[in-house]
């Protein structure tokens, strides 16, 4: 069974005084993509968060976020006076070079305390006990994650099985076709060459001739190696009953573009209107798997 790409997955763990949430969330890429948002004070365990995901992901865009909420009361934030003064000072100075009226009374509060940084709080290191939390949160996102993956590879697995049974029978729609082209290729060149009256040609080297041509219209190695590429990629895909394995979109990816060459040179051999609309046909439906294929682990 295939994994997808596209997930999501959330965790929530508790230390004695805080709440963390991690959510996680991955897009098809062709590497590992990773991007995170912690907390400034979780920093340090950032690279330890990489170790966790990287091997359990694999390949993605990946998007994780740690956010935090107090267990218990805030602590109180007090005014950062000395950011305040040196804002107070260079407002002055703005005002004396500007020629600009400095603010009257009330005034003054209102616009410093909207400054950045006008109030402080302070912000303990992660202990032991916070690291902790963050770690079984982000298993429990990833575990999450991984689970959603494994349902979008159910439902690729369906849409796949489909696309290749619709080539399969578009490709058996071919032989009618190709039975009645062969006949009428060579009705149409001797036709033509009966009405070259004035030309004399050797009956024998004809015959060679048409047969070698009709021979380059053959398309059996081609619905050969197709049926066989085919088979491959449902052999790749595995069975719904199969454990989830990683790694296989790359796979898949590339016998699609063997479908495609074996699907284009039947379509430039075909020379007949009925088989290059089932070919036009097969082209639509290989496309599509083409796009979902992006999205395979």
């Amino acid at each position: 069974m295939i994994l997808s790409m596209t997930g999501f997955g959330r965790g929530v763990s508790s230390s004695p005084t805080k709440k963390y949430t991690v959510e996680i969330k991955s897009l098809n890429s062709k590497q590992l993509d990773l991007m995170m948002r912690v907390p400034p004070y979780l920093r340090e365990i950032e690279v330890e968060a990489r170790n966790i995901l990287a091997p359990a992901l694999e390949r993605g865009k990946v998007e994780c976020a740690v956010s935090v909420e107090n267990n218990v009361a805030a602590a109180p934030a007090t005014v950062n006076t000395g950011a305040i003064a040196a804002y107070k000072t260079q407002i002055e100075h703005m005002a004396a070079e500007l020629g600009l009226p400095l603010p009257a009374g009330s005034e003054w509060y209102q616009i410093l305390m909207r400054l950045p940084e006008a109030m402080k709080t302070e912000v303990s290191a992660a202990g032991e006990e916070d690291v902790s939390a963050v770690r079984e949160a982000m298993k429990n996102a990833v575990d999450a994650l991984v689970a959603f993956r494994v349902s979008e590879g159910r439902k690729l697995y369906g849409f796949f099985i489909e696309k290749l049974d619709n080539i399969a029978r578009l490709l058996d729609a071919v032989a009618p076709y190709e039975a009645e082209r062969v006949p009428r290729v060579r009705a149409r060149l001797e036709e033509n060459l009966s009405r070259l009256s004035s030309i004399e040609y050797e009956a024998g080297r004809l015959e060679q001739e048409l047969i070698f041509y009709i021979e380059k219209l053959d398309v059996t190695e081609e619905k050969t190696r197709l049926t066989a590429h085919l088979r491959y990629f449902k052999e790749t895909l595995g069975s719904e009953t199969e454990l989830p394995t990683q790694g296989q979109g790359k796979k898949l990816g590339f016998i699609a573009q063997e479908m495609g060459r074996e699907i284009n040179t039947l379509g430039s051999k075909s020379n007949h209107a009925e088989m290059q609309k089932i070919v036009v046909m097969m082209k639509d439906e290989l496309e599509q798997i083409k796009e979902q294929v992006l999205n395979v682990l």
